[in-house]
């Protein structure tokens, strides 16, 4: 007799011979049993295989991180299973059965992505989630500057463990404790120190990617050019991303932070002006973001705008306050607005937290709000004159409880090229806006929501960035455009890839013609094909 293995496979091929001819075995059933026919090692199916005939799992699943509402809608198509898988052959057997099924995937990290294309398809179905939220191994190597951590891991995981070793080193990412770090650095990843050390992707020396044909590639396997496009090129078009080495970056022991809060009485225009002139040229350990809303005031009792400055200094106070009185002494900051701590207590503080917050509160997974929300964004290449904050102000109290956020650029942003990395919003950008409209109220007032944000980013086009209206690739927006069923082509899908990535975007094209022609890795806005699909036209 032959072997158990051997067995298996016989069994595995006699099924999909029959399944033309029988309606006995369902997709699901088939792709387990092709898992464990391609599977190194066995797989529990009963932790990581859902399906909604075992609802209450299945559901959670799902649900567990995702993180805007309005995809989890009943209206939204559900995918027909999830398979979280335990280890990297787990990820190769997935990716060699959907194939071989011709299963449409939707490959998930930590699920925060704006449109959800991570766990919902709206061009495809049916189809089902690889949920990489098991594979989230940190390995912390102080005594190289380096880290290897999985796509599954959080930033907020990554932070943590890295102060464990360590209190003078961090990683350059993203403010959002609870995003993946699989997704985030597919489309560069900013943050609170890329002035000084630049995107999260500028900081990557090695991956792991699971490509179309199943097999595990190093950076020296895969190649530059896979390399180099993975790093910006944004998620879910080249592989399946397993793992990144990062590099490492100083920070000093104490850093100082602060938080000021001024309204539009309280000369909020005329600071917001100087800001956008100062925050992108400053010294480059200074990191001040802003974020607008819409408050009650209270000295008129009717609302108004408050514009919040949050702050990071890489240095102690007294420094703080002779650069800030030097360059921005319109903010008015004292010594009792500043907070001396360590760069790990800063990160939930940076992120929104009381500044009595723990730093182990990094390590929960589900602390960021799920909310129904819209969000758009844009690149600012020039100063918005003071007199038109009036007309933006009343534009933007037209929504309920509208956000908007202002990044500044500059520094290590304005050293690196565009097409270093696919990432291309560097050298002259000042800073990015984000609009978000936020509801809870599910369908209900969903329509008038979203026709706010996107009324007011039509309103923003004088301010933006012009050919082309840069957008940022981890902030997906459909609006830009969306492929059609099973991929779209190259010219068709150039409305938002070169909003995305500018020239980078025929580059892009090109690797994924090499290494997926097949155009196994899609979504809406996935990189096309460019040799296949443009003979399509």
């Amino acid at each position: 007799m032959g072997s158990p293995r051997s067995l298996l496979l016989l069994t595995y091929a006699f099924a999909l011979l029959s399944v033309s001819t029988t309606s006995s075995i369902s997709t699901p059933e088939l792709f387990t049993q092709c898992l464990e026919a391609n599977s190194q090692n066995p797989i529990p199916f009963s932790t990581t295989f859902f399906t909604p005939n075992n609802n209450a799992s299945f559901t959670s699943v799902l649900e567990s991180t995702a993180q805007n509402l309005r995809y989890l809608l009943p209206s939204m198509t559900k995918p027909e299973f999830i398979f979280t898988p335990l280890e990297y052959s787990h990820v190769q057997a997935a990716v060699i059965c959907a194939k071989k099924l011709k299963i449409h995937m939707r490959v998930r990290s930590g699920g925060h992505d704006y449109e959800g294309l991570s766990f919902v398809s709206l061009i495809e179905k049916p189809f089902m989630i690889i949920d990489l939220a098991k594979l989230r191994a940190i390995q912390v190597d102080i005594a190289h500057n380096t880290a290897w951590i999985e796509a599954g891991a959080t930033l907020g995981e990554v932070y943590y463990r890295i102060s464990e070793k360590s209190p003078v080193h961090a990683f350059p990412a993203g403010v959002c404790p609870s995003v993946g770090v699989g997704g985030h650095i597919t489309g560069g990843g900013y943050g609170s120190l890329h002035r000084k050390y630049g995107l999260a992707a500028d900081n990557v020396i090695d991956a792991r990617i699971v490509d179309a044909n199943g097999k595990i590639l190093d950076r020296e396997a895969m190649g530059e050019d896979l390399f180099w496009a993975i790093r910006g090129g944004g998620g879910g078009s080249f592989g399946i991303i397993l793992s990144w080495k990062i590099k490492l970056v100083q920070v000093p022991p104490m850093v100082t932070v602060f938080t000021i809060s001024r309204t539009l009485e309280q000369d909020a225009n005329k600071i917001l002006y100087k800001w956008q002139r100062v925050a992108p040229n400053i010294d480059e350990d200074l990191f001040i973001m802003v974020q607008m809303r819409v408050v009650n005031s209270s000295t008129q009792g009717k609302r108004t705008v408050q514009t919040s400055y949050v702050a990071r200094f890489l240095g102690t106070t007294d420094s703080l306050l002779q650069l800030m009185g030097e360059k921005f002494p319109e903010l008015g900051l004292t010594k009792e607005d500043c907070l001396e701590t360590t760069w790990i207590k800063s990160v939930p503080y940076i992120y929104g937290f009381p500044n009595t917050t723990s730093p182990e509160i990094l390590i929960q997974r589900t602390i960021s709000d799920k909310v129904y929300m819209k969000n758009k964004v844009d690149y600012m290449r020039q100063v918005i004159p003071e007199n038109a904050l009036n007309s933006i102000w009343k534009r933007f109290m037209q929504d309920d409880a509208p956000i908007m956020v202002w990044v500044p650029y500059g520094g290590m942003m304005n050293r690196i090229s565009e097409s270093t990395l696919p990432y291309p919003h560097r050298k002259g950008v000042l800073f990015k806006s984000q609009y978000i409209a936020r509801w809870d109220d599910g369908e209900k007032s969903m329509k008038r929501h979203m026709n706010w944000v996107r009324r007011f980013y039509d309103f923003m086009t004088p301010y933006a960035s012009r050919f082309p209206r840069e957008a940022y690739v981890n902030y997906r927006d459909l609006d830009l455009g969306m492929n059609q069923s099973n991929g779209t082509s190259f010219l068709r899908s150039s409305a938002w890839g070169f909003k995305y990535f500018k020239d980078n975007f025929i580059r892009l094209a090109m690797v994924k013609s090499k290494v997926d022609p097949s155009n196994l890795f899609r979504h809406e806005q996935s990189i096309p094909p460019l040799l296949l699909e443009s003979n399509k036209d």
